[in-house]
């Protein structure tokens, strides 16, 4: 699935907390070369730092909270109808703590990218930073990768490592992880938003 050449990408952000990974988005959104734009950020929780974050920028930021819809399924169809009534053309996850249903997913194959803090398929899911340092593992790292309709199983497009220090904890390795989904997630974007990206199967091309 490629975007459109020459296209400014009308990005939909999908977020739960902090949201440090959108403000990447938004910094590198800002710049005027950049080939997308973010056009819309929801958040299933009210008080999440995200939404501000949006706001500051001037860009549309909406709490869409889960329990004004009777199942996941009704939810994710208010998701769709936000997204595309925003002409969003590619959606990210950041820091959204929803598993997205099939149907949600099918959508927007294609046009769904994670950030995930380890280098994948090594553990998915959550806590990966503390999975790694129970499994002792030398090398961590971070990786954004497609949507599928698996946790964390998706095609990746941009990994990079982090080594694991012998005193490291699972907040100084978060840390250093964090700093490399900032650099790699808006790259990520640009890559889609610029048409070079192509899924066939499980591996994608960058062109």
């Amino acid at each position: 699935m490629t975007a459109a050449p020459g296209a400014r990408v009308a990005v939909g952000v999908l977020a739960s907390g902090r949201g440090s990974n959108l403000q990447a988005i938004l910094d590198a959104a800002a710049r005027p070369d950049y080939p997308a734009r973010v056009a819309l950020v929801v958040s299933d929780r009210e008080q999440a730092q995200a939404l501000e974050r949006a706001r500051v920028c001037g860009v549309p930021a909406v709490w869409a909270n889960p329990k004004d819809f009777g199942d996941r399924t009704a939810y994710d169809a208010e998701l769709r109808r936000l997204l595309e009534d925003a002409g969003v053309g590619l959606v990210c996850l950041a820091g959204f703590m929803r598993i997205l249903t099939p149907g949600f997913v099918r959508a927007w194959a294609g046009r769904i990218l994670n950030v995930h803090p380890s280098l994948l398929p090594a553990f998915p899911g959550l806590h990966a930073q503390r999975q790694a340092l129970e499994h002792g593992v030398r090398v961590a790292g971070a990786t954004v990768h497609f949507v599928d309709e698996g946790v964390d199983t998706g095609p990746i497009v941009l990994q990079a490592s982090v080594p694991v220090r012998p005193d490291d904890t699972e907040d100084a390795l978060s840390a250093r992880i964090l700093a490399e989904e900032h650099r790699l997630y808006p790259e990520a974007i640009r890559l889609f938003a610029e048409g070079k990206l192509t899924i066939s199967g499980r591996k994608v091309t960058i062109r």
